[in-house]
């Protein structure tokens, strides 16, 4: 029986990972950064928001994003 909660606290864990995804940022001249999730676009500001392998958030102007690609 003490098998059971180590067993639903496992597949909690591989599903909560199994959603985040990384993404590619290519931006017109050459620069390429790696986004942990999907980047947003901001509705108030229209920026694109994103959070690099630190865990700090970023946000660029939509015109400085040539392409994002799922990693």
């Amino acid at each position: 029986m003490k098998l059971f909660p180590l067993v639903i606290l496992f597949s909690a864990a591989c599903s909560i990972t199994a959603c985040s995804h990384d993404y590619v940022i290519s931006t017109p001249d050459g620069h390429m950064m790696t986004a942990h999730g999907k980047p947003m676009k901001d509705k108030d500001t229209g920026l694109i928001s994103y959070r690099d392998a630190d865990g700090n958030i970023h946000q660029l102007h939509p015109s400085d994003v040539k392409e994002i690609s799922e990693k």
